[in-house]
């Protein structure tokens, strides 16, 4: 197994893999102790049989550039294919502002051809490529070198059986005329606002048990210094300080070091410097922000005038379009969409796209009465009115 530690050896491979249809890539990092994603090996296959056509890219290696990978990202005659891409797709936009293009992620290619939810790469190795995986280094630190060779071929499994995957998926696909489908699901992943944290908005993500103005007020504040902290020394958000600490804070609105010191959730580091002169701060800006621009919570759903039987019947037609699409539930429409559209409303994404096609008309129709459903042995069938 090669493993590539220059620019030149990245570029040679690079340029190979454009003259075929697709290449298969993941990425193993570390997150406990940044902000950010630190980058430790890349895994990269071209189509075959064997290990011959797998590399490993160390990105760790002095004076290593991914601007050929990146070069390789932006040819849009190579599909780059990944497996749950989320978190491999930020790392790269973090570092590049650079998205793979096209894409193919067959963890949702597998959700839109019946393997259910959220399906792991181990199942898809098991039922696609009829092989199995050694996860035995699966919570391996990354970033040590160097790397056993057992963590080398356990790493390039991530690629080479993703080869036979993607092949059938892709195959799926097409027979079924499903490809528009997986494309609507990835514009998520291709788009910028998937990966971009402000730092303002943060306190939409704490969970609190009020929806006082005056006290999400603070919150924001500390969140906002929090978020802004973690971002530019590039530490986990939870070192500065956790949500049940915010959440003290934003109770107990301490005022000075002394305050602070009384704190019962708050890490020592955090009661001094930096931190501490951050957090006061905060909380004075808090409680000074004039009521109009208190944040609000959106709480449109708990306003919603659901109808509870309308809402059964949309749970039961969902069941069996799910049955004879062989689609997740979850994945067409989860139950607050049900909800959403019991209630009335229909700018939901359960009415929108491929969607709509599957489940989004008939429940609409459902919606008017200009169908009903009716069981038939174990299936539920659709009666025209």
């Amino acid at each position: 197994m090669k493993t590539l530690t220059t620019t030149e050896e990245l570029a040679a491979f690079c340029a190979e893999a454009r003259t075929h249809d697709y290449v298969t890539l993941d990425t193993e990092f570390l997150r406990e102790r940044t902000y950010y994603s630190k980058l430790c090996l890349i895994q990269m296959a071209m189509p075959g049989e064997t290990d011959e056509n797998a590399v490993l890219v160390d990105p760790l290696s002095d004076g290593l550039s991914l601007e050929p990978l990146y070069e390789l990202f932006r040819d849009t005659s190579v599909v780059k294919v990944f497996h749950a891409a989320r978190q491999d797709l930020e790392i790269f936009f973090i570092d590049a502002r650079v998205f793979p293009e096209p894409l193919f992620d067959t963890q949702v290619a597998a959700m839109v051809c019946g393997f259910g939810e959220q399906v792991g790469y181990e199942t898809l190795v098991k039922k696609i490529a009829k092989a199995s995986l050694d996860k035995s280094h699966r919570f391996t630190d990354w970033s040590r070198r160097p790397l056993t060779d057992a963590q080398k071929t356990y790493a390039l499994a991530d690629v080479t059986h993703l080869r036979k995957i993607y092949e059938f998926l892709s195959a799926q696909l097409k027979k079924n005329k499903r490809e528009k489908w997986v494309q609507e699901e990835l514009q998520v992943l291709t788009n910028p606002e998937t990966y971009i944290v402000r730092p303002e908005e943060a306190w939409q993500r704490v969970k609190t048990r009020t929806t006082s103005g005056k006290f999400l007020a603070v919150v924001r504040e500390l969140a906002r210094f929090r978020e802004d902290y973690a971002q530019s020394r590039n530490v986990p958000r939870n070192r500065v300080y956790k949500d049940d600490a915010l959440v003290e804070l934003a109770s107990t609105k301490p005022l000075t070091l002394n305050d602070l010191g009384r704190s019962r959730l708050l890490l020592r580091e955090a009661r001094k410097g930096e931190i501490a002169d951050g957090i006061l701060a905060a909380v004075k800006a808090g409680v000074e922000c004039k009521p109009a621009d208190y944040p609000k919570v959106a709480d449109e759903n708990d306003k919603l005038q659901v109808n509870p039987a309308l809402a059964d019947l949309l749970r039961v037609l969902l069941k069996a379009k799910t049955e004879s699409s062989g689609v997740a539930p979850k994945l067409i429409a989860p139950a607050s969409d049900l909800d959403a559209i019991a209630a009335g409303l229909r700018d939901v994404p359960a009415l929108q796209g491929w969607r709509r096609e599957v489940f989004g008309d008939d429940a609409l129709r459902l919606c008017k009465g200009e169908i009903a459903l009716a069981a038939k042995g174990k299936a539920v069938k659709i009666v025209e009115l």
